[in-house]
């Protein structure tokens, strides 16, 4: 994933969105689209696994960038890769349990590396002590437990001989003049890159079966020329080829093509705040989050979401509309660490109780206010209405305004009644003294309309 350093550069990127931008690179309808992004929409909840060679290192997947190490450098990782812990199939029952409906692996991160067995590079996992095609086993594992499946591909590539030295590249120019730019991409060829991206991408989408999504990452064009945009990746045609491979896939929006109606499938704000997410409101948007501050395996860091807050993403997702995909950044061994496996299991045991509160809904009508304290998600088919007390009240709830519109109130973790009275145009309902066993309890309400 991006840096921080380069987080402005994205949020520029992702958040443009020109209502008059009606250019088309195909021709899907509204409604086609619809119908495709279905099942996504409703799912909500996806799990992100950021894996590669960087998990060796063990410190930031932009290790061979921040550290400014080169090819040479960087072999140490790859020769010593040799995942003997990696059993997918506990990945897969591990998301299914913390109620994820899908997951995106990462099939090569801007180092390069690819977990899959490429006939156009030797750089990839067989050829490691792995000795096998590890997106495979993914795929399998992951497919087996009824979750969707998806790759995150890297439009960066900081070991192809061919691409072209830019500004965040781990060999980028200490003057960033661009006669130093000139003398290092000498014999560099972004065309012939370009053609293995697209042959790789071709691989991806035609020996695996049936991919949901596809995440690539990521564009960073600027005005001096040492930045990447939809003419270095050829971006359009690309797209064209995806659709044609894989015609049900969705796909994220950072190939740069903004000004394409439809150039991407959806919006992507990454590590923002849960403050930030009401702007996406009406929008088709899936925040990225981590667990940890990065996305890569990070022995030593120690910045990890508490429960509560990894919650408060999911229900503010849900409450405004949009999907939460969370980053697992499993070890060298090829297994997720203790901190992510207890993060996994806390959100178990909410999403066992209280999943359907966040599956096929999305924010409130505005003639629902939001009581002090809460937040609210709903779901138009079943005609119910979820309060997420995030804040628990000693003895009653205010549902201000609620009068006439309810016909019945309950817990939803163990569906048992809560009794309420009317107060003029409002509802107060009585709750127990003894707030139920979870972080943010939700009380479920059925609607009368």
């Amino acid at each position: 994933m991006l840096k921080k350093l380069h987080l402005l550069t994205l949020v520029v990127l992702v958040t443009v969105s020109s209502v008059s931008a009606q250019k088309m690179i195909g021709n899907e309808t509204d409604a086609q689209k619809d119908k495709r992004m279905e099942w996504w929409k409703n799912d909500r909840f996806g799990m992100f696994i950021h894996w590669g060679l960087y998990s060796g290192a063990a410190r930031h997947e932009w290790v061979k960038h921040n550290e400014k190490i080169d090819n040479a450098g960087y072999q140490k990782y790859f020769d010593q890769f040799n995942p003997d812990l990696f059993q997918p199939q506990k990945w897969a029952a591990e998301a299914k349990a913390a109620g994820m409906k899908y997951a995106v692996l990462t099939t090569k991160h801007h180092e390069g590396f690819c977990l899959f067995d490429s006939k156009y590079t030797d750089y990839k996992a067989p050829n490691t002590k792995a000795k096998r095609d590890l997106v495979r086993e993914y795929v399998n594992a992951f497919r087996a437990q009824g979750l969707k499946v998806g790759f995150y591909y890297s439009l960066l590539d900081w070991h192809h001989p061919d691409y072209t030295i830019d500004e965040i590249h781990p060999q980028s120019p200490a003057d960033q003049s661009d006669a130093s730019y000139a003398k290092l991409n000498k014999g560099r060829d972004m065309a012939k890159y370009r053609q293995y991206m697209r042959n790789q991408i071709t691989e991806l989408l035609t020996n695996y079966g049936k991919i949901d999504i596809l995440w690539l990452d990521f564009s960073f064009p600027n005005k001096n020329g040492h930045g990447k945009g939809k003419d270095d990746w050829g971006s359009v045609e690309l797209l064209k080829l995806i659709r044609k491979l894989q015609p049900g896939i969705i796909v994220d929006n950072r190939l740069n093509l903004e000004e394409y109606k439809d150039g991407a499938d959806f919006e992507t704000p990454e590590q923002v705040s849960t403050a930030e997410l009401l702007k996406y409101r009406g929008k088709t948007w899936e925040t990225c989050q981590t667990f940890s501050g990065s996305w890569g395996y990070y022995r030593d860091e120690n910045t990890w979401k508490t429960h509560r807050q990894l919650l408060d993403l999911l229900i503010t997702s849900t409450s405004n509309g949009g999907n939460l995909i969370l980053n697992v950044g499993p070890t060298a061994r090829g297994e997720f660490d203790y901190r992510a496996n207890n993060a996994l299991d806390s959100l178990a045991h909410w999403m066992h109780a209280n999943s359907n509160s966040i599956y096929n809904c999305t924010y409130a009508p505005e003639s629902y206010k939001v009581p002090e304290g809460t937040k609210l998600t709903y779901n138009k088919a079943t005609g119910r209405l979820y309060v997420q007390l995030f804040t628990y009240p000693k003895g009653k709830l205010l549902l201000p305004g609620y009068n006439g519109k309810i016909k019945y109130a309950q817990f939803l973790n163990d569906h048992s009644e809560l009794l309420y009275k009317t107060s003029g145009d409002d509802i107060e309902v009585t709750l127990p003294e003894k707030k139920p066993d979870y972080e943010i309890p939700v009380i479920e309400l059925t609607l009368n309309n």
